[in-house]
């Protein structure tokens, strides 16, 4: 289980490492371009079963804390999701993972195979 933690510690936002993951590549390539947006997520039942938003920013502090020590294969198609989202004036949300045949490993090396395997 990871963390996305937002502006210190204003919000922890709790995810499992495979997630955590994609959000950051999607989160890092628009802050690379100066660009803000709404993220959203659904809080689990223990926290009240309701849906947060908070406002990304280029100069906001993020940390991306993964629980795993082996970066997970990514999934394009999960990425080209979650960034249209992200354009989108909804924002982003942590929203499911497609299938996808091809998968590229995050240090860059591609990876012909199925999901999981």
């Amino acid at each position: 289980m990871g963390y996305l933690i937002y502006d210190g510690n204003t919000a922890e936002i709790h995810m499992d490492d495979r997630t955590l993951a994609h959000l950051q590549i999607v989160v890092i390539n628009k802050l690379r371009r100066q660009e803000s947006f709404a993220f959203s997520w659904k809080e689990p039942a223990s926290a009240g079963d309701g849906r947060s938003t908070i406002w990304i920013y280029p100069t906001v502090s993020l940390r991306f804390k993964f629980e795993g020590s082996r970066p997970p294969v990514v999934n394009q198609a999960w990425l080209t999701v979650l960034s249209n989202a992200a354009n989108s004036g909804t924002g982003l949300q942590m929203l499911p993972e497609p299938l996808d045949r091809g998968a590229v490993h995050v240090g860059g090396q591609h990876e012909r195979t199925a999901r999981g395997a």
